[in-house]
């Protein structure tokens, strides 16, 4: 799937800002107004003033939407939930080409807080990918204890982890263990089931 690279780094900071939740990270990513300045930071948000509880607020309430996009069943519930936040946001397309980037548009309003900044550039990122007809690639982690939001980039829509290095390879491990033990009949706990996990490891990562 082609994406332009402001749609593609607009997506990121969505995922990312979705990520930073109570139901992905503990604690909650954005407990403070200096939390949401480390994320304007490693983000590079431009135009961003001096924050303050009242921006915190906005920016959380913006991160809910953007959460509710992610769980839209289908894409006309995706297409009424970025309906309003784009225009909650004061959409204000302009093109652009600060701080060394090429010409891409900016889609918030001059002087727009934080929160309208991300809803507007990120709601349009959004936008995108519905028209495209990729709803379905904006996912959440299929791990059991994870939900970590992410769109899928993959050529078949076949991605279903947030990191396959992590949540992936954890899976298959796990899986792969329990079929060794099915396969060997192991007793938890017995000399033949720590045989088995003696050198499942690798063969898992095999298996992956």
């Amino acid at each position: 799937m082609q994406i332009p690279h402001d749609t593609r780094r607009a997506l990121d900071v969505v995922v990312a800002l979705v990520n930073t939740s109570a139901e992905t990270e503990q604690p909650d990513g954005l407990a403070d107004v200096n939390a949401l300045r480390g994320f304007v930071h490693e983000y590079a948000i431009s135009d961003v003033g001096e924050l303050s509880a009242r921006d915190l607020a906005g920016v959380r309430t913006v991160r809910g939407k953007f959460a509710q996009i992610f769980a839209a069943p289908t894409s006309r519930a995706a297409s009424v939930l970025i309906n309003e936040l784009v225009a909650t946001a004061g959409t204000t397309p302009q093109l652009t080409n600060h701080d060394g980037y090429d010409w891409h548009v900016h889609y918030f309003a001059p002087g727009a807080s934080v929160g309208d900044h991300l809803a507007a550039d990120g709601g349009m990122a959004l936008a995108f990918i519905v028209v495209s007809g990729e709803q379905e690639r904006l996912r959440r982690c299929e791990a059991p204890d994870c939900r970590r939001a992410f769109v899928d980039l993959s050529r078949n829509r076949s991605r279903r982890y947030c990191d396959s290095r992590t949540c992936g390879n954890r899976l298959h491990v796990a899986a792969y263990r329990a079929r060794r033990k099915s396969e060997l009949g192991a007793e938890p706990g017995s000399e033949q089931e720590e045989i088995v996990h003696g050198g499942e490891q690798q063969q898992a990562a095999d298996h992956a």
